[in-house]
Parts: structure tokens; sequence; C-alpha cells
């Protein structure tokens, strides 16, 4: 009887592991396409800004530069979203591109679209912040599982790893 109990809790505790894990992964789908929403206004804010501003280019390609690092470690983490590698390198890429994005001279430019891609991009931040808030719940809410006692003795033995927050 208490070997089944056992054998009962242990396809529970890691039932519950994976239904975790799953959920990490279905919250970073969500900040993924946060993600590329981003980037795509990103790009039509660019343009704008290619033809307007020649004085910036510098500015502008040290912008197009930190886009493509982070669509790259996007990628990566899109693949392995439980790897803490992988969020890490996301999380890095986006400081620079934070960093690219405060250096960008974007005032109204007469006849362009460009107050409403900034207030298209104000609203996407919002909505990729939201989205990043949520996975790092179900980040911590995996971490904490995979910290229980005697859950983590199931942790160990099928090689559930922590994950890592933004």
């Amino acid at each position: 009887a208490i070997a089944a109990v056992l054998v009962f809790w242990a396809v529970g505790a890691y039932n519950r592991l994976v239904r975790l894990r799953n959920d990490l992964v279905a919250r970073f789908a969500a900040v993924d396409e946060r993600y590329r929403q981003r980037h795509a206004l990103l790009e039509r804010q660019l343009e704008l800004l290619a033809g307007a501003l020649a004085a910036a280019a510098p500015r502008l390609e040290a912008l197009r530069a930190a886009c493509r690092q982070a669509d790259a470690a996007r990628e990566h983490a899109r693949a392995r979203p439980g790897a803490a590698s992988a969020v890490t390198s996301l999380r890095v890429a986006e400081d620079i591109l934070a960093e690219a994005r405060a250096h960008l001279p974007v005032q109204a430019l007469a006849g362009t679209d460009l107050p409403e891609i900034n207030t298209q991009l104000a609203t996407s931040d919002s909505a990729l912040a939201f989205a990043r808030t949520e996975f790092n719940a179900a980040v911590a809410s995996y971490n904490d599982s995979l910290r229980e006692f005697p859950t983590v003795l199931v942790a160990q033995l099928f090689s559930f790893r922590a994950a890592a927050a933004f």
C-alpha cells in the first residue's frame, strides 16, 4: 500500500511539473507574439525615419542592428523558452534594443504616419510588459514547484531544470 501511494504521488508530482512547464511555454508564446508585433512596428518606424532624417543615420543603423539581435534572441528563446540561457540572451538583447530606441529621434514628421506608429509602439510596449509579467509568474510558479520537497526528488530524477524570468 505504501509503495502504491509513493508511485501515485510520484506520477502526480511529475504531471504537475509537466503542466507547469507547459504553462510556461504557453505564456512565452504570448510574449513571442508581442515581440513580433513590436518588431514589425519598429521596422515601419525605421522606414519612415530613414527617408526623413539623414543626419540620424548612425542611430537608425544602431537600432536596426539591435532589432536584428533581439529578433535572433527571440527565435532562440522561442525554441527553448524554459532554458535560462535563452531567456537571459533575450533579456540582454531587449536591454540593448531599449538603449538604441532611447537614442532615436521620434518627433513627429510632417506628412508621415509616425505619430500613429509611435502610439502603436507605446501600446505594444505595454502589452509586451503585461505578457512578460504573465510569463514571469509562470516561471516563478514552476521554479517554486521545483524547490518543494519532496517534488524536488522527482524533478531531479527526470532532469527538470529551473527557468529564468525576464
